[in-house]
């Protein structure tokens, strides 16, 4: 016996929902946990009897929770720009120009992609020593200010730009790099935004090298600064959570004020 196309839409979006519950019910238990007094951090409710903002004001008290959250943004930021930026000029060099070696530049950035970046901490740790950049957030974000994921999806978004549009733009007159600023750049929208939604996150969710650089708490990362609540004796989970919840609240409004147009670009740019 067949199913009618209703009783397979309706089981589909059952198992969504099932499967969107699971994701967000960690997020939830997070919340609600920042809500709980002391006494109720270990209870199963799904709401705590007795809400209370006493964690979220005990964790502004103790430690530079804004300030953190201001240096991770501003980390990110640069971070996200250093790598686009860079990530254009290296991707239109290899498809603009043909020259010796360019097959093998472009090998080497793809293989560059596989190697972890806790291979290579140590002798970046040693030249922001010698720069003076420890405990800085110049320090974060110079080591990672271009990235072979950047460059290889520019590099194929370009490949598919027409020759024809950046022949008629040469033959008017227009330089490699005015021809990619007002020509390429403003019909790549689509991948550029795509590139720069992943960098940002990738760069918001870094954790191994900001626990190597930064050594002072007001310097520090959000992901750094949540360490602030662990400990061997044990670790206070109402803080940790609201705490948690706040260095949430950037990546989730950025993404409730653009989520029509994140959505749209992961679909034109064809990242999945």
């Amino acid at each position: 016996m067949t199913t009618s196309p209703n009783t397979r839409r309706f089981a589909a979006h059952l198992v969504m929902i099932g499967l969107s519950a699971l994701a967000i019910f960690p997020v939830y238990w997070m919340v609600q946990t920042s809500f709980r007094p002391e006494s109720e951090v270990f209870s199963t409710a799904l709401w705590p009897a007795t809400p209370t903002l006493e964690n979220y004001r005990r964790v502004i008290e103790v430690m530079p929770i804004f300030g953190i959250l201001w240096n991770t943004v501003l980390m990110a930021a640069a971070t996200t720009a250093a790598q686009v930026v860079t990530g254009l000029l290296a991707a239109w060099a290899l498809v603009r120009w043909r020259f010796p070696g360019g097959r093998l530049a472009h090998s080497l950035i793809a293989l560059s992609w596989l190697v972890p970046f806790q291979v290579v901490m140590i002798p970046n740790y040693v030249l922001a020593t010698r720069l003076g950049l420890l405990d800085t957030i110049a320090g974060l974000v110079v080591p990672n200010a271009a990235a072979a994921f950047a460059v290889l999806v520019l590099y194929n978004a370009m490949r598919g730009f027409p020759r024809e549009v950046v022949e008629a733009a040469r033959m008017d007159g227009a330089g490699s790099l005015r021809t990619l600023i007002e020509v390429v750049i403003p019909n790549l929208r689509a991948p550029i935004a795509s590139v720069s939604i992943l960098c940002f996150i990738s760069a918001w969710n870094e954790y191994f090298w900001p626990l190597l650089l930064i050594r002072k708490i007001e310097n520090s990362v959000v992901q750094i600064g949540l360490q602030f609540f662990m400990s061997q004796e044990g670790n206070d989970w109402g803080l940790l959570m609201a705490a948690a919840t706040l260095a949430s609240l950037p990546i989730l409004l950025i993404y409730l004020v653009l989520q029509r147009q994140v959505v749209e670009s992961f679909m034109k740019s064809g990242i999945r």
